[in-house]
């Protein structure tokens, strides 16, 4: 939607929740509206003073699966004809920096998957892929973890929405980037120092915008909403007790998240 590159935040700060724009060494504070009518106040704040939150609060998430050519070749997985999807709740997202535990019933395995995310500027319904940009506020990075051995523990019924349901398995952020080209990004994911994925976006099966139309034509979209686009090939399995693990896009930013087991 903007064609100006900015970097958009939510803060926590002296005990109120705000929002602004990122510079090299400080938020400028805006006031108003995210996703309508704002403007810079004039106060700035320095990153140290601040807990960062993530950075809007979409009413759904949704998350594709098989979306990328060199994955479904890497699984022999048919390319899907539409998008595949699956809503993941709301009380998954958690803030850039949070601990995130293994629930205490569940010792099997869990993954990280590096994404990127789409944030929803304004309501989308039925549009076509050449407006999707003019509905597309901008992107971020989102960790999509998932309890695999939940997914398919029952062989009737795979429980994709609990698998990735669990509290605090979606962190997204740091921040929102304006202005970006989607094509020209590169997802990498770092689990505790070592580069575990590394894939560009151009190598997904539907594009930004073409996800955004044929979404939108099954369900209307919100203003803050998220499209976690689906992952490329290096998923894994995160198996130490603690787990620092990086979501690194250029032009956004690096989400971090610490999953301990």
């Amino acid at each position: 939607m903007s064609t100006e590159t900015k970097k958009w935040l939510r803060f926590r700060h002296a005990g109120t929740t705000g929002f602004g724009t990122l510079t090299a060494s400080e938020i400028s504070v805006h006031e108003g509206e995210m996703f309508g009518r704002n403007a810079a106040t004039g106060r700035t704040l320095a990153l140290p003073e601040v807990e960062l939150l993530a950075p809007c609060a979409p009413s759904k998430i949704v998350a594709l699966w098989n979306n990328f050519h060199a994955l479904a070749a890497k699984l022999n997985q048919p390319e899907p004809p539409e998008p595949l999807y699956l809503l993941k709740a709301t009380t998954t997202i958690t803030t850039p920096g949070a601990v995130i535990r293994r629930p205490s019933y569940y010792e099997g395995k869990t993954t990280y998957e590096g994404e990127l995310g789409i944030v929803i500027g304004k309501t989308c319904a039925r549009v076509s892929p050449d407006e999707a940009d003019g509905f597309i506020f901008g992107y971020t990075c989102v960790n999509d973890i998932t309890a695999n051995d939940i997914l398919t523990s029952d062989p009737s019924f795979p429980q994709w929405a609990r698998a990735k349901g669990i509290d605090d398995y979606g962190p997204f952020g740091p921040v929102i980037s304006t202005g970006l080209d989607p094509a020209k990004l590169t997802v990498r994911t770092i689990l505790n120092g070592a580069e575990r994925q590394n894939y560009p976006i151009s190598d997904m099966i539907f594009s930004a915008q073409a996800l955004v139309s044929k979404i939108s034509h099954d369900m209307t979209l919100l203003p803050g909403d998220l499209i976690a686009v689906g992952t490329s090939v290096g998923v894994g399995v995160m198996k130490e007790p603690v787990n620092i693990v990086t979501v690194a896009i250029d032009g956004i930013g690096e989400l971090t998240n610490e999953f301990r087991l």
